[in-house]
């Protein structure tokens, strides 16, 4: 019964996926939920928390008992005639200790800092993950949709070639044209088809890798198509300056670059508190009995009666052995065998380094916002003459088609402009496209919403 009713769950949900459409925000929410990456991040800040928990522990005194007991077995000296007999002893000892650290160099201090920038820096990190993975999900569905057009374009251009194929029979069962005509254009109509199998691959495939990045099945998996605008001059970004400006000033790579040069400065200081002395302090109180079996006997030299020793009750010399103990204890290093040398040297290299990977993060930065913004000037001048070639290949290919029918034009003529005509469609989108994705890589670098 259990697998029959987990078997109707996962079918339910594969039908429930199968029938519904994937929005843009949808797919972006989605993966900000459930990416592994993602969690692995939320986990690491858990994992800072207890660090930091764990920090603010060093700043509290240790609190620890303990309780005991021994047996002794094997001979002993009895006190009274200092003779040597068979006995057994039995201990007992329970105590209670304090042990407070006064000063180490600020070493607690410093740590505890270094927990908490270090859980800010990995909270940077995990926002910064998650705007990629974002802008990943987006490209992913631009992917698609830009696929979708190929793949209607394809289509349209089959049902072209279906009907330019009967227009071509006609022609020819009229006497107008050759019958080779119709072989040309069978061979126009297979290519077309072909180039149609083609675009649905390519769309199957956009689909696929969406799914993936999403972590979802494949199979049902559908997204809603969306009109996405045409690249105009309004949107064109006209300086790269103010980009630059803020992403440097809020970027996360930045400010994580950043906390990773103040963990190290923390991290030097702490190598640094080696070379102060320690000042702790101790208290400690306890108590210990003992009794042995058998009780020791002797001989009184002048009565002649054996006694016995006397022997405290157990809890009587717990009483009577308790003891309080206080100890205050200075630790001065003198040498170190070279090892705070070492770890101080070591930490300063680690700022310097840190230091470098915020030029490096800064350059790389720069060095992407350069580029998006060169890419989206060149990819909306790309679309204007893509949009001019389009209308200038779309007239030669009706003018083409007109004198074809006429019988002015051969079929080679016509399928040449026909591939012009193609190849103009084509570059329109990808240029449409291409703006539209670089446009977004900019409003993102600039801290605009990347969904509406």
């Amino acid at each position: 019964m259990k697998n029959i009713l987990f078997a109707i769950l996962v079918l339910t949900g594969l039908a429930l996926n199968a029938q519904k459409k994937w929005t843009l925000k949808q797919c972006v929410d989605y993966a900000l939920e459930n990416n592994i990456t993602i969690q692995q991040g939320k986990n690491t800040l858990l994992s800072n928390d207890q660090n930091i928990i764990a920090a603010k522990g060093r700043f509290l005194p240790s609190v620890s008992a303990s309780v005991g007991g021994g047996v002794n077995l094997g001979s002993g000296f009895n006190p009274v005639t200092n003779q040597r007999i068979n006995n057994t002893v039995y201990s007992s000892n329970y105590g209670i200790g304090l042990s407070q650290t006064i000063f180490n160099g600020f070493a607690n201090l410093n740590n505890y800092k270094q927990a908490k920038i270090n859980r800010e820096q990995n909270e940077l990190e995990l926002n910064r993950i998650k705007d990629d993975i974002s802008l990943n999900v987006i490209n992913a569905y631009l992917n698609i949709l830009f696929n979708t057009e190929g793949l209607k374009t394809a289509q349209a251009q089959v049902e072209f070639s279906k009907a330019q194929l009967k227009q071509v029979e006609g022609l020819v069962d009229a006497g107008v044209q050759p019958k080779a005509n119709i072989y040309d254009a069978q061979a126009t109509l297979s290519r077309d088809e072909q180039a149609e199998t083609v675009a649905q691959n390519s769309l199957d495939l956009a689909v696929l890798s969406l799914s993936q990045l999403l972590q979802l099945p494949y199979d049902g998996f559908a997204v809603e198509i969306i009109d996405v605008a045409s690249p105009s001059a309004e949107l064109l970004y006209n300086e790269v300056s103010p980009i630059l400006a803020y992403a440097f000033e809020n970027r996360n790579e930045i400010k994580v670059a950043e906390k990773s040069i103040e963990s190290a400065v923390l991290g030097t200081k702490i190598a640094e508190s080696g070379f102060y002395p320690s000042l702790s302090f101790g208290y400690s109180y306890g108590s210990s009995a003992s009794f042995i079996r058998p009780r020791t006997t002797f001989t009184d030299p002048n009565t002649g009666q054996i006694l016995t020793l006397p022997e405290t009750p157990l809890f009587g010399q717990f009483d009577d052995n308790a003891g309080h103990n206080f100890n205050l204890s200075l630790n001065i290093p003198i040498f170190s065998r070279f090892q705070n040398k070492t770890s101080v040297a070591q930490a300063k290299i680690n700022e310097i380094t840190s230091k470098l990977q915020l030029e490096q993060a800064k350059i790389s930065l720069e060095a992407t916002i350069q580029r998006a913004f060169t890419d989206a000037k060149a990819g909306y001048k790309s679309y204007i003459a893509a949009q001019k070639s389009l209308e200038a290949q779309k007239f030669a290919f009706d003018n083409a088609k007109e004198r074809y029918d006429i019988g002015a034009f051969n079929a080679f003529d016509l399928e040449q402009s026909r591939i012009a005509y193609l190849n103009a469609q084509a570059s329109l989108i990808n240029a449409k496209y291409d703006f539209v994705f670089r446009n977004k890589v900019l409003d993102f670098y600039l801290g605009k919403p990347l969904i509406n």
